[in-house]
């Protein structure tokens, strides 16, 4: 099954309506920006966009079937029995997470942070019901966590979502709360290559639908990071004829490479 930009865009308007009309508690969560709300309520906000959105299918489709693929990676990269805390920032549609809390072992913690209670609420649905993962409403610019809290991070495909300002403080915080020693792990976009005919397919996609996407395809992740990090970049893994990237930081290391 097929969904071309124009049908995708039919199907946001299907459903548009004011952001307002989707209530959230107030004083439980920190405030919406201001990007998110107007450029991504669609799919993130409305309930009826969760709804929609959180089939595995279309995540799939989404990603021209690497769904799959790049979770494989990133839980081969962590291994079985995962031994420390972990965080992830924001959820993520699909099975990733539930897939993730499978294989922490029994002295390591699962965290989930995201700042849209209903992403949190519906995450919620997905895990088991006797599970230990916490879940926390939390802006990824501002982390509520002290430094050095966590043996890894992971960030999958948010930086995409974000404008460069929000960008370059999610990953301060990111590297802020790892200690040294532990992993950052992005997956994300990434500038695919010419001869690549998706490269001229999707540069209309992102435009309409994910506007600050291809500033990765055009600047290396390492350029966001923090001046004074004391970061290294330990793997880094292209896909599907380079549209994806998996990155593996190493915090504390030597200087970025």
């Amino acid at each position: 099954m097929r969904v071309s930009a124009p049908n995708l865009y039919r199907m946001i308007n299907h459903f548009k309506v004011n952001v307002s009309d989707n209530p959230l508690p107030e004083g439980s969560s920190p405030s919406i920006p201001g990007y998110l709300q107007a450029t991504y309520w669609w799919a993130y906000i409305h309930p009826r966009g969760v709804r929609i959105f959180e089939r595995q299918w279309l995540v799939n489709l989404i990603l021209w079937g690497n769904y799959r693929r790049l979770c494989d990676a990133v839980l081969h990269g962590y291994g079985q029995d995962i031994c420390g805390r972990t965080l992830q920032i924001a959820c993520a549609y699909g099975n990733l997470t539930p897939r993730l809390s499978e294989n922490i072992g029994a002295e390591g913690a699962l965290e989930v942070i995201d700042i849209l209670p209903i992403q949190l609420s519906n995450l919620a649905r997905k895990l088991p019901k006797i599970s230990s993962v916490k879940l926390h409403c939390m802006d990824s610019t501002s982390l509520i966590f002290p430094d050095h809290h966590f043996e890894r991070a992971l960030l999958f495909f948010l930086l995409h979502e974000q404008p460069l300002d929000a960008r370059i403080k999610t990953l301060a915080e990111a590297v802020r709360v790892i200690r040294p020693g532990g992993t950052l792990t992005i997956v994300d976009y990434a500038g695919p290559g010419w001869l690549n005919p998706l490269r001229y397919v999707m540069a209309p996609i992102l435009a309409l639908l994910e506007p600050f996407a291809r500033e990765l395809w055009y600047e290396e992740v390492v350029a966001w990071l923090p001046q004074n990090a004391n970061v290294a970049v330990h793997k880094k893994q292209r896909f599907f004829g380079g549209l994806y990237q998996i990155i593996t930081l190493e915090i504390g290391s030597a200087a970025v490479k």
